[in-house]
């Protein structure tokens, strides 16, 4: 154990118990943590991102972020877990970068790709520092798969606009973007001057609506969900031609395993468009 990691551990003592050594792979990267569970067996991942827990953050299964150990992602807590591999995001403070590097850990840092091909490249990269390439490959076949399979019909993409939650929408220039052209849509967000993620205020879509609005949220008492039923209602009110179809909230945030979920659920929307 390095030298930085044995005196961490022994001045946390003083404050309470450390938590135990597990060596393995520690994530504090959510899209990692998509990633790993289709890469590695179980018992090589020591902990996932606390993200993954959450339901609104989460881009894998409630019931498979349950299999882990969370973690916070502080450097203390990653450090005090003296793991094999350390696989973080490239937005990690530059004292967190430093820590690591002092206790003498192994970290990849991963970047949010905006593409398809730069999350396929990703999942290639993570799977060579787990040494998984097949399974690497494997994930990438299944990847082009479900893009081919969502191969739109030879019409005129349709307008849709992706909600995230209440007001907030996904724009252009982002991998969901890519993944809206793939599927036969024409991401509608830039019509209203948005790039990126970003607020569109309910009557700039009542005034001039999509064909198409994908939402997150099923009908229910939150904020959002309420947020989903009145544009739906004004927009009824109104006469718009606009269909709101649902787009679960996990298939926002992350590439890698979720693009094959995405696109799968793209395409059957788009299939139900006339």
């Amino acid at each position: 154990m390095p030298g930085g990691v044995a005196a961490l551990i022994l001045l946390l003592g003083g404050c309470g118990q450390a938590p135990q050594s597990t060596g393995g792979i520690v994530s504090t990267n959510p899209c990692a943590d998509a990633m790993l569970v289709e890469l590695v067996p179980d018992d090589r991942i020591a902990a996932i991102s606390h993200y993954s827990a959450d339901p609104m953050a989460t881009s894998i299964p409630i019931e498979t972020a349950r299999r882990f150990r969370t973690t916070a992602g502080t450097a203390e807590e990653v450090i005090a877990l003296d793991p094999d591999l350390v696989v973080a995001s490239s937005f990690t403070q530059a004292s967190t970068r430093e820590a690591y590097r002092r206790a003498g850990l192994d970290v990849l840092y991963l970047d949010s790709p905006t593409t398809i091909a730069g999350s396929k490249a990703q999942v290639a990269e993570l799977a060579e520092a787990v040494g998984a390439p097949a399974a690497g490959d494997a994930l990438i076949a299944r990847i082009d798969a479900a893009v081919a399979a969502a191969r739109p019909p030879a019409e005129p993409p349709v307008a849709a606009l992706v909600w995230i939650g209440g007001n907030l929408v996904s724009g252009s220039g982002t991998l969901l973007s890519e993944m809206l052209d793939r599927a036969g849509f024409r991401d509608a967000a830039a019509d209203y001057g948005l790039r990126f993620t970003g607020y569109l205020p309910a009557e700039h879509v009542v005034a001039d609506p999509p064909r198409v609005m994908l939402v997150p949220d099923a009908p229910g008492r939150s904020a959002s969900a309420r947020a989903v039923q009145l544009r739906g209602r004004v927009l009824s009110h109104m006469g718009a031609r606009v269909e709101q179809a649902h787009f679960p909230r996990h298939l926002v945030n992350c590439g890698g395993p979720v693009i094959v979920e995405a696109m799968t659920r793209l395409a059957a929307i788009r299939r139900e468009i006339r």
